[in-house]
């Protein structure tokens, strides 16, 4: 499970791009118990999500015409340039060439060959979130693509990504891990493949830990958010939900199985 001690290709990072950041703070302040806190005037309106004074993720206004709310998942990059470099050679499309983000680290923005859009993170002051695995915070970052291997292929040749396959319900879903260490203790998350629904489009998830999956999912809906898919079971994995905030942003709740 993710944790704070981050290696190259861990997520380190993920944020929020919103129509409207005071109702979306309000929106998971009342759903995750989070406090928004502005980075500055300096900022444009960017800031962080906290829970008990740590940051676990962090929200700002969308810039670009035309953009839709969503979350945006960010993976460690000891050389941005070089990683930069390995996503044009590979296929995918660099969207926002490496910038200094005012000593903290340097950011870059990328989409995989599939469309899955994703950032990159090399650490200066700031190496990433405080806190990860804990209630109420960043637990597992999924892919949903196409072509499972391909995305994978691609992954690994940015980060050196490590996949393993089991068996879900009604499909093969692949568990990825950093490249380093015990490949279970890596694990961050994983791919699966696209259901084929109306819309549905190559994107990362991120999912948050969830003491009560459905007494979450019945806040969201209380503030506005939408169910995607009723809390359910997963064997050996846990209770699951994918829900939507009041614009249309994403994510999912995990019940981890004691197990895991």
């Amino acid at each position: 499970m993710l944790g704070t001690d981050f290696s190259i290709g861990s997520p380190n990072w993920l944020d929020l791009g919103s129509p409207d950041t005071e109702a979306a703070a309000a929106f998971y302040g009342a759903v995750l118990g989070w406090q928004f806190v502005s980075a500055g005037p300096e900022a444009g309106g960017y800031g962080f999500f906290q829970l008990d004074g740590k940051t676990v993720a962090a929200l700002g206004p969308l810039t670009q015409e035309g953009a839709k709310s969503a979350w945006m998942i960010h993976f460690k990059a000891d050389d941005i340039q070089a990683t930069v470099s390995a996503v044009t050679a590979g296929g995918g499309t660099v969207r926002m060439e490496p910038m200094d983000v005012m000593g903290e680290g340097h950011l870059a923005q990328a989409t995989d060959p599939q469309g899955a859009e994703f950032a990159l993170w090399q650490p200066g002051k700031t190496a990433g979130l405080d806190i990860a695995s804990a209630p109420n915070t960043l637990l597992w970052a999924e892919l949903h693509a196409p072509d499972p291997l391909a995305a994978i292929a691609f992954y690994e040749g940015l980060f050196g990504w490590r996949s393993q396959e089991m068996q879900a319900p009604g499909m093969t879903y692949r568990v990825l891990s950093t490249k380093d260490g015990d490949q279970q203790d890596a694990s961050f998350g994983g791919v699966a493949p696209m259901g084929g629904g109306e819309g549905e489009r190559p994107r990362w998830v991120p999912y948050f830990h969830a003491e009560d999956a459905d007494a979450t999912a019945t806040a969201a809906t209380a503030n506005g958010g939408s169910v995607l898919m009723p809390a359910a079971d997963v064997p050996d994995v846990g209770r699951i939900a994918w829900l939507a905030d009041p614009f249309g942003a994403e994510f999912a709740l995990l019940k981890p199985d004691p197990r895991m």
